[in-house]
């Protein structure tokens, strides 16, 4: 789908769920030529190269070309207040998490290095990128909650920027030395974990939400702070597959990855090993498919126009809000919770942003959404079996 033909002052001609399947599904980035013959020797990609004789398939991903932008490779100020001598352990991992704060060129990248079964055959890189903003939503001295926020900006074949185009991307939650996990089991199904008080001693729990608040997945590790950078590395950890998977893959139900964050001077990494699992009618894993490496680069920018996010933040802070408080009473209830992925043919996310752009155009208390986020959340959602 190409995001390129699509313009800003039709947003409102458009349905929501035709715009986010358009996010969601093809992030914008730099076209990619599809024919992979004439020079394949040059352009086979890294790890993967001889894994067989042919051709590898391009990388696929987003079809748009983004507006450029300007890196900023100068030390952040965030950078700077995590390099203070007189830091105590815990304040020192706080500025780590907070210096992921800020306006990025986001690049994302992953690639197949070998699969577990005979005759295997890599599928094709996937590349994408995009332009975000990522907030504080929340701060206190053992918990902060930062958001992400895409603002695109499109360039057309004849050289005109469209935009900008905003949509609420992901969001991360860390808590210190949690005293319970909310971890994936597969099928659709989390589950809290009590965390003991060895467990979680000195550890930080980092929890990663979908776009409609929706839990993705929660893991347990520790900050490290080495000379040049600072580093946070979970342990092993289930996800329910990504949009980038889950919408042409059917072989695998289970991503299983450790994930690094890496804080930079000028921006920070997220590096993911991921092996990729088949799980058994009854849930139970069956087989690994694949193994996978993920490179996510959030590289400062400056210059760039993130004014419509900060509007959109503003605007429906107090609506997500709302969900945010909803998850959590259903979750505190059930102890875990599942998910439907659809009801009646509608996805999650499309009847909730659905619901947000109308308060937001409504200019309506977001407390008055409250019975209507309830209605939404008990469709999608039951306790665990």
């Amino acid at each position: 789908m190409n995001l390129s033909a699509m313009h800003p002052l039709h947003h409102r001609q458009k349905s929501t769920l035709t715009l986010l399947a358009c996010w969601l599904f093809a992030v914008s980035a730099p076209a990619v030529a599809a024919d992979n013959s004439a020079s394949c020797g040059s352009r086979q990609y890294v790890f993967s190269w001889n894994l067989q004789d042919r051709c590898l398939p391009a990388p696929r991903g987003g079809t748009t070309q983004g507006a450029p932008v300007v890196l900023d490779h100068s030390p952040s100020s965030r950078w700077q207040a995590l390099q203070q001598s007189n830091l105590n352990a815990l304040e020192r991992d706080r500025r780590a998490i907070l210096a992921m704060t800020g306006g990025y060129r986001a690049n994302f990248e992953f690639v197949e290095t070998f699969g577990y079964q005979p005759g295997f055959s890599p599928a094709a890189p996937y590349q994408s990128w995009g332009t975000e903003y990522i907030y504080v939503l929340e701060e206190k001295a053992d918990f902060i909650s930062l958001q992400h926020i895409m603002v695109m900006f499109f360039e057309t074949e004849d050289g005109n920027i469209q935009g900008p185009m905003v949509m609420k991307h992901w969001r991360q939650d860390w808590q210190f030395e949690p005293r319970q996990l909310l971890e994936y089991q597969g099928q659709q199904t989390w589950r809290l974990r009590p965390l003991d008080a060895q467990e979680r001693r000195g550890r930080w729990g980092q929890t990663v939400y979908q776009v409609d608040d929706s839990p993705r997945y929660a893991s347990l590790g520790q900050w490290q702070h080495e000379p040049g950078y600072s580093q946070w590395e979970s342990g092993r950890t289930w996800r329910p597959l990504p949009r980038r998977e889950s919408s042409v893959r059917d072989d695998y139900q289970v991503l299983e990855g450790i994930n690094r964050h890496i804080i930079l001077p000028d921006g920070w990494v997220q590096e993911e090993a991921n092996r990729k699992l088949r799980l058994a009618p009854d849930g139970k894993p069956q087989a690994y498919v694949a193994r996978e490496l993920g490179n996510n680069r959030y590289q400062r920018v400056r210059d760039f126009d993130f004014r419509a996010g900060d509007r959109y933040l503003r605007e429906t802070a107090d609506f997500w809000k709302q969900v945010r408080v909803e998850w959590s009473r259903l979750i505190k209830r059930h102890r875990g919770l599942h998910l439907r992925q659809e009801v009646d043919g509608v996805a999650l996310f499309s009847a909730l942003f659905e619901l947000a752009e109308r308060y937001r155009q409504e200019s309506k208390d977001a407390t008055a959404a409250q019975q209507e986020i309830q209605q939404i959340l008990q469709r999608y959602s039951s306790k665990p079996a």
